[in-house]
């Protein structure tokens, strides 16, 4: 009997958990380590800004709240690789990435205070807003990535998706769309573990999750996804290929998710506390901190007094947030259609009342 075809799935690591260079050297892509140490920072600003978002949900000041904490080396590893003029789509969880992207934390607790001016951003203008359907973002993406090539330009659309949404039929279609027609997009499944309370291990036979894009003819690749040595590698090298036309990529980033599925989920009722703590040993703060630490580049002091920083920025947003005056009731009609309909516009001079 032949074989008709054969495939295998590399997975890419630089960093252990303690800390340590697995390789002589570090990748191609870090001309200084000061590139480290400003990432670093990106993943800390990153970290206390979602400490804040979980306490500010609690304190009823917030709507439910998706935390990223141990996905800051995929989100900010991923979003690092793009350029300014890539499109970004993201489900509900990769605040990390948004963050990098330029979206400030206000605008992101606007989203989640129920305040739809949270998604219109600023700065990443190129960016699509937070997509809490699962894996319809894909799609998005994808639509994205064919306006790019039929217009012949150099760019690049990213989607992410979590692994139960890897399981989603918009998800294939995003990548068998990419396939077919040689897209430059980028689908990064975020492996951490859990699709609310059901494990990895109950959502698919798949060996992995990469080898899904193998089905639509895409290069796929597995990575650590706690080591933003590695994760920032793998991104950029798909990103470039899909740029210079030769095509799309599914990377799988492994990794846990440390928190609850929303600040609605206790994650108690269906994780083993062993479990979650040996994946606090393995997180990406912790690695990257040992090894600049080791290497000279960062201390303990300055990580205290950046971290001071962080929450002092942290708190400027948080302010700014809870200051905005609410938006008029009319914009539920202004922004929903691009001519209001006769029954409509009565209802809405309702409620504007006199004048």
């Amino acid at each position: 009997m032949s074989v008709a075809a054969s495939f295998s799935i590399e997975y890419v690591e630089h960093l252990a958990a303690d800390g340590r260079l697995k390789g002589e050297r570090l990748p191609n892509w870090v001309e200084s380590p000061q590139q480290l140490v400003d990432l670093y920072r990106h993943m800390l600003f990153t970290r206390s800004f979602d400490s804040k978002a979980v306490a500010l949900q609690r304190t009823g000041k917030l709507g439910t709240y998706a935390s990223c904490l141990g996905h800051e080396a995929s989100h900010v590893g991923v979003a690092s690789a793009m350029h300014v003029d890539d499109l970004l789509a993201v489900s509900y969880r990769e605040i990390g990435a948004m963050l990098m992207r330029g979206v400030r934390p206000r605008e992101i607790l606007m989203y989640w205070g129920g305040d739809e001016r949270g998604s219109c951003f600023e700065q990443a203008i190129n960016d699509l807003p937070i997509c809490v359907p699962i894996a319809t973002q894909c799609l998005h993406a994808a639509g994205s990535a064919l306006a790019f090539k039929l217009r012949e330009e150099p760019r690049v659309a990213v989607a992410f998706v979590g692994d139960g949404g890897s399981s989603k039929s918009d998800f294939y279609a995003a990548l068998n769309s990419a396939g077919a027609y040689a897209l430059p997009l980028v689908l990064v499944v975020v492996n951490n573990q859990w699709a609310i309370s059901v494990p990895r291990r109950a959502q698919t036979g798949a060996q992995t999750l990469a080898q899904k894009g193998l089905a639509g003819g895409l290069e796929s690749i597995q990575v650590d996804g706690n080591d933003l040595l590695a994760v920032r590698e793998v991104a950029e090298h798909a990103i470039k290929r899909a740029r210079n036309g030769h095509g799309g990529t599914v990377i799988e980033c492994i990794t846990y998710r440390l928190s609850d599925h929303t600040t609605a989920d206790d994650a108690r009722r269906y994780r083993d506390e062993a479990e979650v703590k040996a994946a606090w040993e393995k997180e990406p703060m912790l690695r990257l901190r040992r090894y600049l630490i080791e290497q000279g580049l960062w201390s303990e002091s300055e990580e205290t007094e950046w971290k001071q920083e962080c929450n002092q920025r942290v708190d400027e947003e948080v302010n700014a947030y809870l200051e905005l005056a609410p938006p008029p009731a009319t914009d539920m009609f202004d922004y929903l259609y691009a001519e209001l309909p006769d029954d409509l516009r009565g209802q809405r001079a309702q409620l504007e009342g006199p004048r």
